[in-house]
């Protein structure tokens, strides 16, 4: 496989100190920040697409492909999610700086 087709994603809870990174994002997508709270796909360090853990809503870089990063960011979502659709209430701690090597 080609080395240059291997990515370091990174998804995690978004932080204050993103909110440019988001505002930017929103901005390629031309579209608005989702409500948090937000999980994002980094890859190799640089945010790629945003999710809204309170309404679902998505935004992403229209310039990378990032289909498959949407579904790893929903996935993540059911996990932190009870069967009612709610919030856990405690926070799963394992898996949150969750780290693939994968290629798209």
């Amino acid at each position: 496989m080609d080395p240059r087709l291997l990515s370091t994603v990174t998804i995690r809870y978004a932080f204050p100190a993103d909110a440019q990174a988001l505002a930017r994002l929103a901005s390629l997508d031309s579209s608005v920040v989702p409500p948090s709270p937000v999980l994002v796909a980094e890859v190799e360090g640089e945010l790629r697409v945003a999710l809204s853990l309170a309404d679902g809503a998505v935004i992403a870089d229209p310039w990378h492909p990032t289909t498959a990063l949407v579904q790893l960011l929903r996935a993540r979502a059911r996990q932190l999610t009870d069967d009612r659709g709610r919030r856990r209430t405690r926070p799963l701690t394992r898996g949150l700086g969750l780290r693939l090597r994968r290629s798209f």
